[in-house]
């Protein structure tokens, strides 16, 4: 059990709707379709739907693990695995969440110089980048809820706009359904790992959250609308490409955005890309936050030092990714590690926790 946090320094529960929604939509959104289509063609949304399901019991698995050991990763791990084994254990997460910072971050830069800016510099834009999320984080935890907060609401407008996609849809391109084997299906939703992580955050932020406990169903809607927000837009993006088209499609979700027309706009991708600058900043602010909270947890080290030390990281780190190549394996190894650590040792963590429980319930009577 760790030190409870002032109550000043609480969110309401709410927001976690929010905090959950703005990691999970990021840079994945604007090309998931073309991956997910890979295995299953165009029974992937099925894949879609059935990796958000899944979703939602990892989520209850995490409320059980922080409410059994009142408090975050670093302090389940401890509880579990004792102090040293649980802070080692505690910085792998350190390493996933740079990971994530620096996939999402290099990949938007990579989507800047594709479509807008050829020549804008990687290194002076993420180090911009990274001083205004040094500066979020700065502002402690509910300023970067609320930041989360903004940077949903403020771009939901650009959901209205695939709406220009249904005037070309061919919802026939969906049929036959259930033309996929169990195993291609589930291979297109593991394809969705990249896309669907970061669900994971209430690990690290569970003791900030006023009346923790019933903040679940928050975390559980947001969950289940970025499930119905990816869904229908790989309905939509399937019935406006034939599968051939799609397949040589690496940002489906910017092509559709070509044929937006409107008076005092002739190319809509430029404002869409734009407005992604919001939904990926707080992407990088809780990343940089909850990386430099396990930092301060485990290993002592002020918040204020561990989020510009982190930024650093992220910051040299992102300048060896100077290739498409580089950039994808970037991409696959934080989708691998993310399903790992979501899929594979949050799992195993609900165990662990459920045994520790019990043999020092028996240690005590």
């Amino acid at each position: 059990m760790q030190q409870p946090v002032p109550e000043r320094l609480q969110v309401s529960p709410f927001l976690v709707l929010y905090l959950i929604m703005s990691m999970q939509i990021g840079i994945g959104v604007l090309g998931y379709q073309r991956i997910i289509a890979k295995a299953a063609g165009y029974d992937a949304w099925i894949s879609v739907i059935a990796a958000g399901l899944s979703i939602h019991i990892i989520i209850w698995m995490i409320y059980k693990i922080c409410g059994t050991v009142e408090g975050d990763i670093v302090a389940a791990n401890t509880y579990v695995f004792g102090k040293k084994i649980g802070n080692l254990l505690s910085s792998v997460f350190i390493v996933y969440l740079l990971i994530f910072s620096m996939a999402v971050l290099r990949t938007f830069i990579e989507v800047i110089q594709v479509w807008m800016f050829p020549e804008i510099s990687t290194f002076w834009y993420s180090f911009v980048f990274l001083i205004l999320s040094i500066y979020i984080v700065f502002g402690g935890f509910r300023t970067v809820a609320g930041i989360a907060f903004f940077c949903i609401v403020l771009p939901s407008y650009l959901l209205l706009t695939f709406g220009f996609a249904l005037k070309y849809a061919e919802f026939r391109n969906l049929l036959p359904i259930f033309d996929h084997s169990f195993k291609e299906l589930a291979t297109s939703a593991y394809n969705m790992s990249l896309t669907y992580i970061g669900f994971e955050i209430p690990l690290f932020f569970y003791p900030f959250i006023k009346d923790a406990p019933k903040s679940q169903k928050w975390a559980h809607l947001g969950v289940f609308l970025t499930t119905m927000i990816y869904t229908i837009l790989a309905i939509i993006t399937f019935s406006f490409f034939s599968e051939g088209q799609l397949a040589k499609s690496i940002w489906a979700t910017l092509d559709m955005w070509k044929i937006v027309t409107m008076p005092f706009v002739e190319r809509f991708e430029y404002i869409g890309i734009a407005n992604w600058n919001l939904i990926i900043l707080p992407n990088v602010c809780i990343a940089l936050w909850g990386g430099s909270m396990i930092l301060k947890r485990a290993f002592k080290l002020r918040q204020r030092k561990g989020v510009i030390i982190l930024a650093l990281i992220c910051l040299i780190a992102i300048m060896f990714f100077d290739t498409r190549a580089k950039i994808n394996l970037l991409n696959d190894w934080t989708a691998k590690i993310g399903f790992a650590m979501t899929y594979v040792y949050i799992p195993f963590l609900f165990i662990a926790t459920l045994i520790a429980k019990k043999v020092k319930s028996k240690n005590e009577n």
